[in-house]
């Protein structure tokens, strides 16, 4: 068991709320049926209405969470879903799994996979599709990021990296570019014409666990593990400048899971949100790293994955009490209310 996993354990035991949060109103939260049996590792937005998620159950479920309903459920890998991304204003989803694989499923069509994408040796923890929607990126523990073709599923490009054990993965839009965060604490810039590394930033104190890139691709945002306070920040750099450090979000107490942009909104400032081992969701000033709200999900376990799905709503994953959906005010003082789990 490398560092990674061997940091998150499934102890709810450790995840207590902590003083200075605002505990959820759990007795106005609408409960849903459940979308999964088992913890969750990841979400993510589908349509303005649907959205994917995926965990230890090994199901990959597409769930309408404006009205509380499972639609479908795809079953095909052996082990837990690591992660998931869709082709944005496609049916497409893309599964990468502890069994060493990535899946690809059509929401219009019957439940199994139209494409399979083998090759990597340990547990892929990273996968992104190209902005033409032809080309897939995976990454993994076995210190490798493979390019595919997808329709083919013929794997183009291979490079190993030593050390290099993949945490999270994003493609820049409307670039060449692929970001990925690594066990080894650092994160590097690919360039997906060459399959190289192109820029590598100044390694951090701890695992990163995440990245995400601004809409306007001018940041990026990354997230480390910790214990205690130590480590567990958000980290904002300077795409155009690569390896500068923009400001630092530090609050929570342990391993921040997910950090996302907030779309932004006329009037509003620029936000970002985190999530956390935890429990807590935190919304943030993404100019001045003031934490401008906290909500503690009591009993949730890690809040291990984020989901925006517009301007107001958010999603999140849980360990111990499945899917989380908040509302999210862009007001003078923005504040996050849970609405509904499922």
């Amino acid at each position: 068991m490398g560092k990674l996993q061997s940091k998150f354990r499934r102890r709810s035991d450790l995840y207590k709320a902590k003083e200075g949060s605002e505990p959820a109103p759990v007795h106005q939260v609408v409960q849903y049926e459940p979308a999964h049996i088992d913890a969750i590792n990841c979400v993510v937005s589908l349509t303005s209405d649907l959205c994917v998620s995926g965990g230890h159950d090994q199901a990959v479920v597409v769930y309408d969470w404006r009205s509380g309903k499972r639609c479908k459920s795809f079953q095909g890998h052996n082990r837990e879903i690591t992660k998931l991304c869709c082709f944005k204003g496609s049916s497409s989803i893309f599964s990468a799994s502890r069994d060493k694989t990535v899946l690809m499923w059509d929401l219009g069509r019957d439940t199994e996979p139209v494409q399979e994408f083998c090759g990597h040796e340990l547990v892929v923890n990273g996968v992104a599709v190209g902005p033409d929607g032809s080309k897939l990126c995976t990454g993994s523990r076995d210190n490798s990021m493979r390019l595919w073709d997808i329709e083919s599923g013929e794997c183009l490009q291979k490079n190993t990296i030593s050390r290099n054990l993949v945490t999270h993965l994003c493609w820049v839009p409307g670039s060449t570019s692929i970001v990925q965060t690594s066990e080894d604490k650092t994160i590097r810039v690919w360039d997906s014409r060459t399959w190289q590394v192109t820029n590598t930033f100044p390694a951090k104190q701890y695992i990163q666990t995440h990245c995400d890139i601004s809409s306007n691709c001018y940041h990026l945002l990354s997230s480390s593990n910790g214990f205690g306070g130590q480590g567990c920040e958000a980290t904002l750099w300077d795409l155009r400048q690569p390896g500068c450090k923009v400001a630092e979000y530090r609050g929570h107490l342990q391993t921040t899971a997910c950090c996302v942009f907030v779309p932004p909104r006329p009037g509003c400032p620029a936000l970002v949100a985190s999530s956390s081992y935890d429990s807590s969701v935190k919304i943030w000033d993404q100019n001045t790293a003031e934490c401008l709200y906290t909500l503690t999900l009591d009993g949730s376990g890690p809040v291990v994955s984020l989901a925006l799905c517009d301007s107001s709503s958010l999603l999140c994953a849980s360990f111990n009490t499945g899917l989380h959906q908040l509302h999210l005010d862009q007001g003078a003082v923005p504040s996050l209310t849970e609405v509904a789990r499922f």
